[in-house]
């Protein structure tokens, strides 16, 4: 199951695999029509949870800066 984040008015999801012996995620935002565009955030760790914590903790980062 995908994390789905709300920040500052935009709709994000964080989703992740199996990479290797840990996990890969990524970041997408969601559009209105329910489309979704790579946001270009990638992130790996050797849980599910701590491979979302990152790529998440990027997306913040990012946004914050702008």
């Amino acid at each position: 199951m995908a994390r789905q984040l709300e920040i500052r008015g935009r709709r994000y999801r964080v989703l992740s695999e199996p990479h290797g012996p840990g996990w890969k995620a990524y970041v997408v935002e969601v559009q209105d029509d329910g489309s979704s565009d790579h946001v270009g955030i990638q992130a790996t760790a050797e849980t599910r949870t701590g491979a979302d914590d990152a790529a998440e903790r990027k997306l913040r980062r990012l946004l914050m800066a702008n």
